[in-house]
C-alpha cells in the first residue's frame, strides 16, 4: 500500500505543477481563496472573543 500512496502523492504534485503552469491565474485566485478562508476564521474567533 505503500507505493501506491507514493504514486497518487506524485499524480497530484505533477497535477499542481501543470495546473500553475497552464493556468497561473486561476492558481493565484485559488490560493488567494484558500488563505481568506484562514483570515476568516481569524475574524470569527477574534469576535468570538471580544
Amino acid at each position: 500500500m505503500g507505493w501506491i500512496k507514493k504514486i497518487l502523492i506524485l499524480l497530484v504534485a505533477a497535477f499542481v505543477v501543470f495546473y500553475l503552469f497552464t493556468r497561473p491565474e486561476a492558481a493565484a485566485e485559488a490560493v488567494k481563496t484558500f488563505f481568506g478562508a484562514f483570515e476568516s476564521l481569524g475574524t470569527f474567533f477574534t469576535a468570538l472573543v471580544e
